[in-house]
């Protein structure tokens, strides 16, 4: 891949996603806000271009991709996703609520911050669900219906919602909710930092919500910069 001042965010991750632990250490969201250009992200995070440039460059030349889901059928993606991200954030949902209940039991005198991090948290994990299962039951079947579609050449009967850019445009908003709620949780949490006084459960729980907020941003780049875009331009030449 050719990097310059002109690639976006999106088109480098989605390329390799070993690049995301680069853009994640400069602040820069490559996943609800990917859609801008190098250059713009440098200048925006005061960065040098050159260097960012080479760091890139260095990363694809010396690690291969993880997965290659630019060459995935839609159909086998949206499966992915639901059994690798869905089933994973409805597991861990139970469990990490579970410890920051503990730990504001114990140190939220200490620490009040912790209660806004619970508050916030399950905030996302009731947002979650509702959103994973309009992909579930709404969107993902209707892209295997494309998917279907464009192997049988049977005529592709217009959805309900009219285009799957009604739909698409609503997860790209619960998806930006969602990165805004998790920032202020890592905000709150200096990033996840275990204090002096934090026992065990205390850094049991960041490091499970960090690992949370990771899962979470790979599979809002999955989606918003692969599967959805891909989704789009399957629907446009299936109706031509």
């Amino acid at each position: 891949m050719n990097i310059n001042t002109n690639t976006l965010v999106s088109e480098i991750v989605s390329d390799n996603y070993n690049t995301a632990s680069l853009f994640n250490r400069y602040g820069i969201d490559f996943c609800c806000n990917g859609n801008r250009s190098l250059g713009a992200v440098a200048t925006e995070q005061k960065l040098s271009l050159e260097d960012l440039i080479a760091e890139l460059t260095s990363i694809l030349e010396q690690s291969a991709p993880d997965q290659n889901y630019q060459d995935w059928e839609l159909d086998f993606l949206c499966d992915y996703i639901y059994q690798t991200h869905h089933i994973y954030v409805e597991k861990q949902s139970e469990e990490i609520s579970m410890y920051l209940d503990k730990i504001c039991k114990v140190h939220g005198e200490a620490h009040p911050e912790l209660f806004e991090v619970r508050s916030l948290f399950k905030g996302a994990v009731g947002d979650l669900a509702i959103h994973m299962k309009k992909e579930e039951l709404i969107l993902f079947p209707y892209i295997k219906t494309l998917v279907k579609a464009s192997k049988t050449k049977v005529p592709l009967e217009r959805p309900p919602f009219g285009t799957i850019d009604n739909p698409i445009h609503m997860m790209h908003e619960e998806h930006d909710n969602e990165g805004e709620r998790f920032r202020k949780i890592a905000a709150l949490t200096d990033n996840y930092t275990i204090p002096e006084d934090g026992c065990h459960t205390y850094m049991l729980t960041y490091n499970l919500l960090k690992a949370f907020e990771a899962d979470l941003h790979k599979h809002i780049h999955i989606e918003n910069n692969i599967l959805f875009k891909r989704a789009v331009r399957l629907e446009q030449d299936l109706n031509h």
